[in-house]
């Protein structure tokens, strides 16, 4: 390539031969291709209207021909549900991905689930897009789902617009959708356009950057006509363009230069400002309409190109481990080597579908590639496009793109690069399961189908663990909640044609301790020849709160001054602690929110051994727990939302009363026809509360729920656990004699 101050000396007819050449056009194609591209997710609360959207987004950029609703009455159902499971639901309960054009750009679409039991879905497609749209309902606002999305998009960087839906339902607030987000979200929002009407008189929206009225005209809003902002709506789009212009001057240099000038700035002047500080996650510009009357949505399209970032822009990382992990900075380059992440798995008929995105390089089909977790070269067999569960086959995909691969065997979250550098991406939060079932085939025929969809549920799901309780010989199912685990049991019976018994759901206690207690045993067995001894002191201690709010369960500090114990078994001792805390005293359940210091010991130079500091360490925890820590039980605590009729509020705070909920808040909107109830329940409490909720208020309630936190039961349901424990236990010893 030629530098800018060398070029002046060449002339131009061997500059245009020079432009012309091969390599050099490949080059700025594929550096256009990338700053034309934007790769975006679409997450909400569960029945926001996210799939309405995209549907919307797919039927505006021509990819598909006809708008059918998530429950339509034609009963084919919205293009990115494909699953006969989420068409029968009306919900989405896996991630889909498409792609299309608008204006120059390509698009590269992720449809999201808002059903928390569906969360990580939700998670792997945020840690490897590089923008998002947020949509919030315009009646409910901020719901519990749209707080553990915008956790998940600030916890991989992702920057969003937000989108307003269902403006034309009755009820419809947008400013109570703006004021959460700022409230509630901590978010930098502001209005770019502001509705003209709402609920049944919703027409369409004032576009208050360029100060005109945008009409969406036609039965499927195909005909916009954009025209000057109505009387009655001037006053309000220049309210709303002074805040946006002072919020964003709060935060961008050259905007602010221009405002303490008492300059106006232009419209592209506000729109470049407004770009660079949401590609820097500091402003959320939020677009106004409703997806399912046709309004809006092409408003929101022009938004992504003009405020998402390209490929380019996002700052993306790898660790080297041939560098001890060091982090290294990917460049979004076609001509770099080859860095992508597999992200997604699908079992399907023909094989494994395998979804990747492509960070540095070019992926091309035929190609031999480094799994780097595996350290086994494997060959790609075909390379394709996604549109929900149609495909596109393709020779080859560059940096940026997210494409997918058929017939290749690999886990998720798995790097691949073409052999010459050694780079791991760096993987996704993985929530832990709260329910599990215990599961097992109708018919002895189907054990061999069982195994199989297991096999593959588990390696599609991340957050579905499969056990076998080593005493009972169950298979025990543990998953994200009620509806998580029943779609599994569908799902073995339709594909697999495997009818299942499940078994009562067991939640996922713990234990902890309350207060500090020394230890100071002596691990001493002899039979001839060497045998084992161990010494260790110390104590055991709770965790401070700010680190349990981190997720911190366990800690272990080693104090040991001097070789009292050889350096060699301190690691021993660790592992004893940790096995020691899998099992609590009290019910069983795993032993958490502990520290565990070893400050002293003693070995002997010939029976001290690794095994032997492991033992001593379990004995001493458990004895130390026993005697003075002051263990408790905790059960999983739920934050739950149910919004119903007004007229059903008393009997639904009742019921919530009854299964030991504690209220947070009771919202009944400016008409009083509907409430909105924030409650921590128990989960143990929650089996069965969907039939409830339908029953009391004849089908009209709807609730959700989501993992909040670990919290102490009741002394009398303590009580119960430990005697069921004992009970459990004491059997077990008189089947074993």
């Amino acid at each position: 390539m030629l530098n800018s101050a060398r070029r002046a000396f060449v002339p131009l007819q061997i500059r245009k031969t020079l432009l012309m050449h091969p390599s050099v056009r490949a080059l700025s194609t594929v550096t256009d291709q990338m700053r034309n591209s934007r790769n975006i997710g679409i997450s909400a609360h569960i029945d926001s209207g996210k799939t309405t959207l995209t549907e919307r987004i797919l039927f505006y950029t021509g990819r598909i021909n006809e708008i059918h609703d998530v429950r339509g009455k034609d009963g084919v159902g919205a293009k990115m549900d494909s699953m006969d499971l989420e068409r029968e639901k009306g919900i989405t309960i896996q991630s889909a991905a498409t792609y299309c054009r608008w204006g120059q750009n390509h698009i590269n679409i992720i449809d999201t689930p808002g059903h928390v039991d569906f969360t990580v879905e939700v998670e792997r497609a945020l840690r490897v897009l590089d923008g998002a749209i947020l949509v919030v309902c315009g009646v409910s606002g901020i719901q519990s789902q749209t707080l553990t999305v915008d956790r998940q998009m600030k916890r991989y960087n992702v920057p969003r617009v937000a989108f307003v839906n269902k403006l034309d339902r009755m009820g419809a607030n947008p400013l109570k959708a703006l004021n959460g987000m700022r409230q509630q979200l901590k978010l930098g929002a502001a209005l770019v356009q502001v509705p003209m009407g709402l609920e049944g008189e919703h027409e369409g929206v004032v576009d208050i950057i360029n100060r005109e009225a945008v009409y969406f005209l036609g039965e499927k809003g195909l005909n916009i006509q954009r025209k000057p902002v109505p009387e009655q709506y001037v006053e309000q789009c220049e309210k709303y363009r002074a805040e946006l212009i002072e919020r964003v001057a709060d935060i961008d240099d050259e905007i602010a230069e221009l405002f303490m000038a008492e300059e106006e700035p232009t419209p592209k002047q506000l729109k470049d400002a407004i770009r660079r500080q949401t590609i820097a996650r500091k402003f959320v510009p939020v677009f106004m309409g409703s997806a399912f009357k046709n309004k809006g949505v092409q408003l929101l399209l022009d938004g992504v190109n003009d405020y998402l970032p390209a490929p380019p822009e996002v700052r993306n990382v790898a660790l080297d481990v041939s560098n001890g992990e060091a982090e290294v900075e990917l460049k979004c380059d076609g001509g770099a080597p080859l860095v992508a992440l597999a992200f997604k798995l699908e079992e399907s008929k023909f094989g494994q579908l395998t979804y990747v995105r492509i960070y540095q390089g070019t992926l091309k089909k035929g190609s031999m590639v480094l799994n780097t977790k595996t350290g086994k070269k494997v060959k790609v067999p075909r390379l394709v496009r996604m549109h929900s569960n149609e495909m596109l086959d393709v020779d080859s995909a560059g940096a940026g793109d997210v494409v997918a691969l058929f017939g290749m065997d690999c886990s998720s979250m798995d790097t691949f690069t073409d052999g010459t550098i050694n780079y791991s991406m760096v993987s996704m939060f993985v929530p832990n399961p709260v329910m599990s079932l215990s599961v097992k085939p109708k018919e002895s025929s189907g054990i061999a189908n069982f195994g199989k969809a297991m096999g593959k549920f588990t390696r599609e799901d991340p957050t579905l663990r499969v056990d076998i309780n080593e005493k009972t010989g169950e298979t025990v199912m543990s998953g994200m909640g009620e509806l998580h685990l029943e779609i599994y049991v569908e799902r073995m019976k339709r594909e697999y044609n495997v009818e299942c018994v499940t078994g009562n759901p067991a939640v996922a206690y713990k234990e902890t301790i309350t207060n500090k207690a020394t230890f100071d045993y002596l691990h001493k067995k002899q039979s001839g020849g060497s045998g084992q001894y161990a010494k260790v002191q110390g104590y055991i201690e709770p965790l401070e709160d700010e680190l349990i709010a981190k997720g911190v369960e366990f800690e272990f500090d080693n104090q040991v001054v001097g070789m009292n114990i050889p350096t060699e078994y301190i690691t021993s001792c660790e592992k004893g602690a940790r096995a020691a805390c899998l099992k609590g005293v009290l019910s069983g359940n795993p032993l958490v929110r502990v520290r565990v210091v070893l400050i002293d010991g003693a070995a002997h130079a010939v029976d001290s051994n690794d095994l032997s500091f492991q033992l001593a360490m379990q004995y001493a925890i458990r004895q130390a727990v026993k005697n003075g820590a002051k263990p408790q039980v905790l059960q999983p605590v739920m934050s739950m939302e149910v919004e119903a009729p007004g007229e059903f509020q008393g009997s639904i705070v009742g019921a919530l009363n009854k299964r030991g909920g504690l209220i947070l808040a009771s919202d009944v909107n400016e008409d009083g026809t509907q409430v909105l109830i924030k409650a921590d329940v128990p989960l143990v409490e929650m089996f069965g509360y969907s039939t409830v909720l339908r029953s009391s208020t004849q089908g009209k309630g709807e609730f959700s729920m989501e993992y909040k936190d670990h919290q102490p039961v009741s002394r009398e349901q303590q009580d119960q656990l430990v005697k069921a424990f004992l009970a459990k236990r004491q059997g077990k010893e008189e089947e074993e004699d």
